[in-house]
Protein backbone atom coordinates (compact mmCIF):
# COMPACT_ATOMS: atom_id res chain seq x y z
CA UNK A 1 0.00 0.00 0.00
CA UNK A 2 1.32 3.51 -0.78
CA UNK A 3 0.09 7.25 -0.19
CA UNK A 4 0.55 9.63 -3.10
CA UNK A 5 1.30 13.02 -2.91
CA UNK A 6 3.39 12.57 0.31
CA UNK A 7 5.04 16.84 1.27
CA UNK A 8 8.66 16.60 0.26
CA UNK A 9 11.02 16.37 3.20
CA UNK A 10 15.17 16.10 3.26
CA UNK A 11 15.00 13.70 7.06
CA UNK A 12 16.38 10.67 6.63
CA UNK A 13 17.80 8.19 9.33
CA UNK A 14 16.20 6.08 12.40
CA UNK A 15 14.19 7.47 14.65
CA UNK A 16 16.50 6.67 17.77
CA UNK A 17 19.01 8.87 15.89
CA UNK A 18 16.83 10.72 12.98
CA UNK A 19 18.43 13.34 11.02
CA UNK A 20 15.37 15.45 10.22
CA UNK A 21 14.82 18.84 8.62
CA UNK A 22 13.02 21.84 10.25
CA UNK A 23 15.45 21.85 13.18
CA UNK A 24 14.51 24.35 16.06
CA UNK A 25 10.64 24.35 14.80
CA UNK A 26 9.06 24.63 18.03
CA UNK A 27 5.68 23.19 17.55
CA UNK A 28 3.94 24.65 20.52
CA UNK A 29 3.68 28.58 19.06
CA UNK A 30 1.24 26.89 16.57
CA UNK A 31 -2.42 26.32 18.56
CA UNK A 32 -2.77 28.64 21.51
CA UNK A 33 -5.95 27.38 22.77
CA UNK A 34 -7.68 24.08 23.56
CA UNK A 35 -7.87 21.67 20.73
CA UNK A 36 -9.84 17.72 20.84
CA UNK A 37 -7.40 14.60 19.55
CA UNK A 38 -9.60 14.35 16.70
CA UNK A 39 -8.88 17.93 15.74
CA UNK A 40 -5.18 17.62 16.35
CA UNK A 41 -5.06 15.03 14.08
CA UNK A 42 -6.57 16.34 11.66
CA UNK A 43 -4.54 19.39 11.48
CA UNK A 44 -1.53 16.86 11.76
CA UNK A 45 -2.50 15.28 8.74
CA UNK A 46 -3.52 18.16 6.39
CA UNK A 47 0.13 19.91 7.20
CA UNK A 48 2.14 17.08 6.63
CA UNK A 49 0.07 15.14 3.89
CA UNK A 50 -0.52 12.40 5.99
CA UNK A 51 -3.76 10.05 6.31
CA UNK A 52 -5.32 11.39 9.56
CA UNK A 53 -6.31 7.51 9.60
CA UNK A 54 -2.54 5.91 9.45
CA UNK A 55 -1.28 8.44 12.18
CA UNK A 56 -4.19 7.68 14.71
CA UNK A 57 -3.30 4.16 14.10
CA UNK A 58 0.44 5.11 14.70
CA UNK A 59 -1.01 6.79 17.84
CA UNK A 60 -3.53 3.88 19.01
CA UNK A 61 -0.65 1.04 18.62
CA UNK A 62 2.15 3.38 20.09
CA UNK A 63 0.30 4.35 23.44
CA UNK A 64 -2.78 3.97 23.49
CA UNK A 65 -3.74 7.85 22.40
CA UNK A 66 -2.10 8.01 26.29
CA UNK A 67 0.05 11.39 26.36
CA UNK A 68 1.78 10.40 29.72
CA UNK A 69 3.24 7.37 28.85
CA UNK A 70 6.89 6.28 28.62
CA UNK A 71 8.10 2.98 27.23
CA UNK A 72 10.99 1.05 28.88
CA UNK A 73 13.03 2.05 26.11
CA UNK A 74 12.56 6.02 26.79
CA UNK A 75 9.77 6.70 23.85
CA UNK A 76 7.43 9.02 24.87
CA UNK A 77 4.06 10.78 24.60
CA UNK A 78 0.89 9.30 22.14
CA UNK A 79 3.49 8.69 19.26
CA UNK A 80 6.15 7.41 21.88
CA UNK A 81 8.77 9.70 20.28
CA UNK A 82 12.83 9.02 21.66
CA UNK A 83 14.04 11.88 23.54
CA UNK A 84 16.75 12.65 20.48
CA UNK A 85 14.27 12.44 17.62
CA UNK A 86 11.86 14.65 19.59
CA UNK A 87 14.54 17.09 19.83
CA UNK A 88 15.24 17.26 16.05
CA UNK A 89 11.60 17.37 15.50
CA UNK A 90 11.48 20.80 17.12
CA UNK A 91 9.17 19.06 19.60
CA UNK A 92 10.33 20.63 22.90
CA UNK A 93 7.51 18.92 25.43
CA UNK A 94 6.87 15.40 24.04
CA UNK A 95 4.12 15.27 26.73
CA UNK A 96 1.94 17.74 25.07
CA UNK A 97 -0.29 15.67 22.95
CA UNK A 98 -0.36 18.62 20.52
CA UNK A 99 3.43 18.63 19.92
CA UNK A 100 4.15 15.08 20.16
CA UNK A 101 1.46 14.78 17.62
CA UNK A 102 2.80 16.94 15.27
CA UNK A 103 6.18 15.93 15.66
CA UNK A 104 5.27 12.24 15.15
CA UNK A 105 3.19 13.27 12.08
CA UNK A 106 6.04 14.77 10.61
CA UNK A 107 8.73 11.97 11.33
CA UNK A 108 5.96 9.38 9.30
CA UNK A 109 5.70 11.78 6.72
CA UNK A 110 9.64 11.58 5.94
CA UNK A 111 9.40 8.15 6.35
CA UNK A 112 7.02 8.04 3.89
CA UNK A 113 8.53 10.18 1.51
CA UNK A 114 11.94 7.90 2.06
CA UNK A 115 10.29 4.98 0.91
CA UNK A 116 8.28 6.44 -2.11
CA UNK A 117 4.95 6.44 0.09
CA UNK A 118 5.35 2.55 0.89
CA UNK A 119 3.34 2.37 4.38
CA UNK A 120 4.73 -1.15 5.37
CA UNK A 121 8.24 0.19 5.09
CA UNK A 122 7.49 3.79 6.83
CA UNK A 123 6.36 1.21 9.82
CA UNK A 124 9.13 -0.57 9.81
CA UNK A 125 11.21 2.00 9.97
CA UNK A 126 8.95 3.84 12.48
CA UNK A 127 9.12 0.91 14.90
CA UNK A 128 12.77 -0.89 14.13
CA UNK A 129 15.13 2.41 12.25
CA UNK A 130 15.61 3.06 8.47
CA UNK A 131 19.17 1.48 9.55
CA UNK A 132 17.37 -2.18 9.54
CA UNK A 133 15.06 -1.20 6.53
CA UNK A 134 18.18 -0.68 4.68
CA UNK A 135 19.96 -4.02 6.54
CA UNK A 136 17.78 -6.30 5.69
CA UNK A 137 16.43 -4.98 2.55
CA UNK A 138 12.64 -4.71 3.65
CA UNK A 139 10.87 -5.36 6.70
CA UNK A 140 13.23 -6.75 9.29
CA UNK A 141 12.70 -9.98 10.35
CA UNK A 142 12.39 -9.25 13.81
CA UNK A 143 8.53 -10.41 15.43
CA UNK A 144 8.03 -7.17 17.29
CA UNK A 145 8.31 -4.73 14.04
CA UNK A 146 6.54 -7.66 12.12
CA UNK A 147 3.73 -7.52 14.42
CA UNK A 148 3.34 -3.82 14.66
CA UNK A 149 3.13 -3.61 10.59
CA UNK A 150 0.61 -5.82 10.86
CA UNK A 151 -1.41 -3.72 13.98
CA UNK A 152 -0.76 -0.85 12.79
CA UNK A 153 -2.09 -1.01 9.05
CA UNK A 154 -5.10 -3.06 10.59
CA UNK A 155 -6.27 -0.56 12.78
CA UNK A 156 -5.75 2.15 9.58
CA UNK A 157 -8.08 -0.10 7.89
CA UNK A 158 -10.69 -0.27 10.34
CA UNK A 159 -10.74 2.99 11.69
CA UNK A 160 -10.08 3.71 15.40
CA UNK A 161 -11.69 6.67 17.37
CA UNK A 162 -9.53 8.86 19.14
CA UNK A 163 -10.94 9.12 23.04
CA UNK A 164 -13.47 12.51 23.40
CA UNK A 165 -10.63 15.04 25.00
CA UNK A 166 -9.73 18.15 24.71
CA UNK A 167 -5.97 19.57 25.73
CA UNK A 168 -4.36 23.00 26.33
CA UNK A 169 -1.54 23.28 23.41
CA UNK A 170 -0.26 26.01 24.66
CA UNK A 171 1.90 23.92 27.47
CA UNK A 172 -0.18 25.00 30.28
CA UNK A 173 -0.98 23.41 33.69
CA UNK A 174 -2.77 20.85 32.27
CA UNK A 175 0.00 19.31 30.36
CA UNK A 176 2.42 19.83 33.20
CA UNK A 177 -0.14 17.44 35.72
CA UNK A 178 0.50 14.75 33.29
CA UNK A 179 4.57 15.64 33.71
CA UNK A 180 4.37 16.00 37.11
CA UNK A 181 3.83 11.98 37.19
CA UNK A 182 6.91 11.41 35.69
CA UNK A 183 10.13 10.48 38.14
CA UNK A 184 12.97 12.31 37.75
CA UNK A 185 15.46 8.94 37.09
CA UNK A 186 13.12 8.57 34.18
CA UNK A 187 14.92 11.19 31.97
CA UNK A 188 18.39 9.30 32.75
CA UNK A 189 16.82 6.24 32.34
CA UNK A 190 15.36 7.57 28.72
CA UNK A 191 18.82 8.43 28.24
CA UNK A 192 20.09 5.03 28.99
CA UNK A 193 17.23 3.44 26.91
CA UNK A 194 18.40 6.14 23.49
CA UNK A 195 22.09 4.95 23.67
CA UNK A 196 20.77 1.42 23.66
CA UNK A 197 18.33 1.71 21.22
CA UNK A 198 21.43 2.92 18.91
CA UNK A 199 23.53 0.04 19.79
CA UNK A 200 20.28 -2.31 19.01
CA UNK A 201 20.53 -0.85 15.69
CA UNK A 202 24.30 -1.11 14.89
CA UNK A 203 24.23 -4.56 16.33
CA UNK A 204 21.43 -6.59 15.69
CA UNK A 205 20.05 -9.79 17.24
CA UNK A 206 21.55 -11.96 14.45
CA UNK A 207 24.94 -10.33 15.01
CA UNK A 208 23.87 -10.58 19.15
CA UNK A 209 23.52 -14.42 18.50
CA UNK A 210 26.43 -15.00 16.26
CA UNK A 211 28.86 -12.83 19.16
CA UNK A 212 27.29 -14.98 21.71
CA UNK A 213 28.23 -17.96 20.43
CA UNK A 214 32.31 -16.96 19.08
CA UNK A 215 32.58 -15.54 22.57
CA UNK A 216 31.37 -18.95 23.75
CA UNK A 217 33.81 -20.95 21.90
CA UNK A 218 36.49 -18.54 22.65
CA UNK A 219 36.03 -19.05 26.65
CA UNK A 220 35.79 -22.77 25.70
CA UNK A 221 39.27 -22.52 24.21
CA UNK A 222 40.72 -20.40 26.69
CA UNK A 223 39.45 -22.96 29.50
CA UNK A 224 40.64 -25.84 27.41
CA UNK A 225 44.16 -24.48 27.20
CA UNK A 226 44.29 -23.23 30.54
CA UNK A 227 43.33 -26.97 31.54
CA UNK A 228 46.48 -27.99 29.66
CA UNK A 229 48.56 -25.83 30.79
CA UNK A 230 47.39 -26.86 34.60
CA UNK A 231 47.75 -30.44 33.75
CA UNK A 232 51.18 -30.44 32.45
CA UNK A 233 52.08 -28.20 35.19
CA UNK A 234 50.59 -30.74 37.51
CA UNK A 235 52.62 -33.51 35.49
CA UNK A 236 56.06 -31.66 35.49
CA UNK A 237 55.37 -31.44 39.29
CA UNK A 238 55.03 -35.31 39.42
CA UNK A 239 58.32 -35.45 37.92
CA UNK A 240 59.86 -33.67 39.90
CA UNK A 241 58.65 -35.26 43.17
CA UNK A 242 59.37 -38.97 41.54
CA UNK A 243 63.05 -37.37 41.10
CA UNK A 244 63.11 -36.06 44.56
CA UNK A 245 62.24 -39.46 45.75
CA UNK A 246 64.58 -41.50 43.63
CA UNK A 247 67.25 -39.49 44.34
CA UNK A 248 67.28 -39.43 48.15
CA UNK A 249 66.45 -43.55 48.08
CA UNK A 250 69.47 -45.30 49.39
CA UNK A 251 68.39 -48.51 47.63
CA UNK A 252 67.99 -46.42 43.94
CA UNK A 253 71.47 -44.45 44.40
CA UNK A 254 73.22 -48.09 45.38
CA UNK A 255 71.47 -49.94 42.23
CA UNK A 256 72.12 -46.72 39.75
CA UNK A 257 75.98 -46.49 41.36
CA UNK A 258 75.40 -43.09 43.62
CA UNK A 259 74.72 -40.94 39.82
CA UNK A 260 71.74 -39.53 40.46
Amino acid sequence: MRVNGIQGTDGTGTQAAASVSGQGEDFSSYLQTTASLEQIFEEAAQKYNVPKNLIKAIAKAESDFRPDVTSKAGAQGIMQLMPATARELGVTDSFDPYQNIMGGTKYISQMLQEYNGDISLALAAYNAGSNNVAKYGGIPPFKETQNYVVKVTQFMNEGVAAPNASYAVNGSSQNASARGSIQAATVEEAEESYYQSILEQLFSYEDYLKFIELYTKIQEAQQEKEQEEAEKQEGESDSYRAYQDLKFNPVAMNLLGGGI
